[in-house]
This record gives C-alpha cells, sequence and structure tokens, in this order.
C-alpha cells in the first residue's frame, strides 16, 4: 500500500503522497486558505515558477508554453488572465503546477524517468471527458512511457455520500463502458469488480465513486494499481481538514500541487 503523510508547515497541514516521493507536492487542507498558487509554492520549492489555471470543468490539459501564451491574448482584468483548462503538464524542470477543488479529484502525476508531471483537476465532468486519460497522452507524446508514470489522487467526496442522477452517473461511465444506454451502462458498471457505483434509496439516483471510475480509466490505459494511490479522506466528511462545495455551498477551494524534476 502506498502511504499518505500528514506534513506541517508553519503549523498548517498537508498531505503528500509516499508514491510521488521524487516530486516536491502537497494536497493542501482548508487552513491554507486563502493562499494562492503563489502563497503556497514557497512551501514546495523557493525557486519554481508557478502556474495555474481557470478551471471550467472540461479535459483541456495545456503546458505551461501553451498558458503563457493564452495569458498574453487575454487583455483586461489581470485577476482574470488565467489560461481556461483543467489540466497542466510540465515540459521544463521546476514548474510548480496547481489545480483547485472542493469535492472533485485533485490528480497528480509524475514519470519517474523524465522528472515531468501533470496536475489535473477531475470532477464528474472532466472524468466524463477523461481528462487523466488525456494528460497521458500527451505526457506519452513528450516521451513517457505508461510504465515510469505514478498517479496520486488526493482527497475528494466519497462515493458513498456523493449522489448524482442516473444520468449523470451513465455519460460518467461512458468513459469506461462502452455502451450508447444509460441504463446498460449503468447495468455494467453496477457489475464490475469493486464497482463505482453504490445503490440509492432515491429512484433515479445512484451514488458514484469518481477516484474509482478514474482508477478504471488508468488501468484501461495499462497502468497497474501499484501506479496508482487513492487517498484516504472524503472532503465532504472531513470537515476538519477539507472544504466541500456539497457541503458548505460556498466557493472555497484547497489546492494540490507538484514541482516537475530532472530534465
Amino acid at each position: 500500500m502506498h502511504t499518505w503523510h500528514w506534513r506541517n508547515w508553519e503549523g498548517l497541514p498537508y498531505l503528500t503522497c509516499s508514491l510521488l516521493a521524487n516530486w516536491q507536492h502537497g494536497f493542501f487542507t482548508h487552513q491554507f486558505w486563502p493562499r494562492s498558487p503563489q502563497d503556497l509554492t514557497p512551501v514546495l520549492h523557493s525557486e519554481a515558477s508557478v502556474y495555474r489555471l481557470k478551471q471550467v470543468h472540461g479535459n483541456t490539459v495545456l503546458t505551461p508554453q501553451e498558458v503563457d501564451s493564452q495569458v498574453r491574448e487575454i487583455t483586461g482584468d489581470e485577476e482574470s488572465a488565467f489560461a481556461l483548462a483543467d489540466g497542466l503538464i510540465t515540459e521544463q524542470p521546476l514548474q510548480a503546477i496547481w489545480v483547485a477543488s472542493a469535492d472533485c479529484t485533485p490528480v497528480l502525476i509524475g514519470d519517474v524517468r523524465t522528472g515531468q508531471v501533470a496536475a489535473l483537476h477531475a470532477g464528474w465532468r472532466g472524468t466524463a471527458a477523461k481528462i487523466v486519460p488525456q494528460a497521458i497522452a500527451r505526457l506519452q507524446a513528450q516521451g513517457s512511457k505508461i510504465a515510469d508514470l505514478r498517479v496520486a489522487l488526493g482527497p475528494a467526496i466519497a462515493g458513498e455520500v456523493y449522489q448524482v442522477s442516473v444520468e449523470v452517473a451513465a455519460e460518467i461511465g461512458a468513459s469506461i463502458i462502452s455502451q450508447n444506454d444509460n441504463q446498460k451502462i449503468v447495468q455494467a458498471l453496477h457489475e464490475l469488480p469493486n464497482s463505482p457505483l453504490l445503490a440509492d434509496p432515491e429512484p433515479g439516483k445512484v451514488r458514484v465513486d469518481v477516484r474509482r471510475v478514474n482508477t478504471l480509466q488508468l488501468e484501461n490505459l495499462g497502468i497497474s494499481a501499484e501506479q496508482i494511490a487513492i487517498a484516504p479522506y472524503c472532503t465532504y466528511q472531513t470537515p476538519e481538514h477539507f472544504f466541500s462545495y456539497r457541503r458548505e455551498q460556498q466557493k472555497k477551494v484547497q489546492w494540490s500541487g507538484i514541482v516537475s524534476g530532472k530534465t
């Protein structure tokens, strides 16, 4: 089993994963709110350049170079001068990349051979649109091999408390089940070993474990269970450490970030 460790920075807790031991990284708690990635990067590395996005629940994955060129095209309000995307993938060492989440899954990926990393915001929409496979395809285009990747899925809402409509479950499930009928997709999901779906007492509703769906997408790409770690924390059920949009209905987030390594 991969181990998760609580770290402290000036008395504030954040989480790291042994699978990503090669990289400075952290899944930060709400205790760091409202600090920005600019403020948080020095916790990980004093010299890394900082990249973040305006997240839009899609599956676009950008490099820092693409972020810079998009941002140069944006005029006007500085505060909104962020590229629109939900994933970042590095090209150079010492690039700190960040994603924000409040129930959605923050995914950090590292390549042990190249040192390059990815940070993704995988909510149900991003998961349905296969943002994680998308990022891995981009890493492969930069020379990564599947066997060298390490993937950590951070704190997110757990399946047992995440109620969605059958339609939403089918949309997410279509990313791993090749059927085009909602009922058939949901049925097939229920039949999977260690199913990502749980029954819900309300008609037309089910509960879905989005991190499990992401894990199945990874396995479909040939990534083994040993290369994947899932944080044993649910944002909804751990109010002492994490914001949950479902629980609080507030627009607050926690940040997760990772710094790329060697060339």
